[in-house]
């Protein structure tokens, strides 16, 4: 620091400091480029066993803990070999999973012993216990009968009852808790509403596919065992397999709108045929009434417009020529006469025979519907009541 008081002509002068008192030895010298001492290495390794004891511990620790049940229980316990399954994650009702949960306990797997045995499907329509299949699920059952539940329960059924040419038969089984399905109404369904199908395909059970209503009133034909079938039925793409017969087809309301039949398939073999996403379902209307007849009285009528038909001559375009007419039946009473050609059913467009027999199959004797057809160059419409077969 500089003295404004000082003599800048006065020279420097060095000051000593005075030696300390003592025995006047003189003060050590430290070299400050002299290594020093490594001073933190005992630090580094008290820390590093630390660190081991505390590992150690904290690990024996935990292994008791796990031992006894861990906290608040959820280690495992003694003797367990695994995990326990975590429980089922909870899904709106609405949703597709909430649907699934509420119908599958009213769905069953149907077992058929004997030479001819097999596995179908079936669906509980009723608490004391009536269960809705199809006719060729049981038509070889020459032995006993089981229907098998979601949880695994199986008890022998009796067959109620079965109708060939509609392809739906009626079992009965005696089992407390029953659960069953909401019946839809098929006359309600339309193209694109979204449907999942129930069943054992292959003998997997508890299996649910999805899809659409791919058509309405589709008409097919189906011979299986020498027993013609005629359908007008509900297509849908959810993937249906062997097995499938007689399961729901659900909609996504929960309701059962069908009943799983028959299968389009690329292979002539039944045996080796498989989904290509063309599959029928009989309309639950026509089951419901099938059904019902079946329960009351061990078998069901058959629906009928009381004439023979043949397909349209060539160059005429669509429609269905009525071959002959039954004296006093309902086409014969609605006016309808031999060589009339039917082009129109309830505003279903007609293009050969099978689409008229298979769709007045499906409504019930009694029904009233609107027929239009040709006579020579004129378009005519006709009101027919539709009755039961005779036999």
């Amino acid at each position: 620091m500089s003295d404004p008081w000082r003599n800048p002509y006065t020279q420097a002068a060095v000051v000593l400091p005075a030696e300390p008192a003592g025995d006047g030895e003189p003060e050590p010298v430290t070299d400050p480029d002299a290594p020093r001492a490594h001073v933190w290495r005992p630090v580094v390794l008290l820390c590093l066993v630390s660190a081991l004891l505390a590992g150690v511990l904290g690990g024996a620790t935990g292994y008791a803990m796990a031992l006894r049940g861990g906290v608040a229980g959820g280690g495992i316990p003694v003797g367990a070999g695994a995990l326990d399954p975590p429980a089922a994650a909870a899904r709106p009702p609405e949703s597709l999973a909430g649907v699934v949960e509420r119908v599958s306990p009213s769905v069953v797997t149907i077992r058929v012993s004997g030479p001819e045995g097999g596995v179908g499907s079936g669906f509980v329509v009723s608490q004391d216990g009536y269960v809705i299949t199809n006719h060729h699920v049981v038509e070889g059952a020459r032995g006993a009968l089981a229907v098998v539940f979601e949880d695994g329960s199986a008890v022998p059924a009796s067959l109620v009852g079965q109708d060939p040419e509609s392809d739906l038969a009626v079992l009965k089984v005696e089992k407390e808790g029953l659960v069953a399905v909401d019946l839809g109404d098929s006359d309600a369904v339309a193209v694109g509403d979204p449907l999942l199908a129930f069943g054992s395909p292959l003998a997997l059970a508890g299996t649910v596919t999805y899809g659409i209503v791919s058509a309405v009133d589709r008409t097919i034909q189906s011979d299986q065992s020498g027993q013609v079938r005629y359908y007008a039925a509900i297509q849908t793409d959810a993937a249906v397999n062997q097995g499938n017969s007689g399961g729901p087809l659900v909609d996504a309301a929960g309701r059962v709108v069908g009943v799983n039949a028959v299968i389009k398939s690329v292979s002539g073999e039944p045996a080796s045929a498989g989904n290509i996403g063309i599959a029928f379902a009989i309309p639950i209307n026509q089951a419901k009434r099938v059904s019902q007849e079946i329960i009351a009285t061990g078998k069901a009528r058959r629906t009928v417009i009381g004439a023979e038909v043949g397909n349209a001559s060539s160059g005429l375009t669509g429609g269905v020529r009525l071959d002959t007419v039954q004296q006093n039946g309902p086409a014969s009473a609605a006016g309808l006469r031999a060589g009339d050609v039917v082009t129109r059913l309830d505003h279903h467009p007609l293009n050969d025979a099978i689409d008229l027999v298979a769709l007045v199959r499906k409504y019930a004797p009694g029904s009233v519907v609107t027929v239009e057809f040709r006579r020579g160059s004129s378009t005519q419409t006709a009101s027919v009541t539709l009755a039961a077969d005779a036999q």
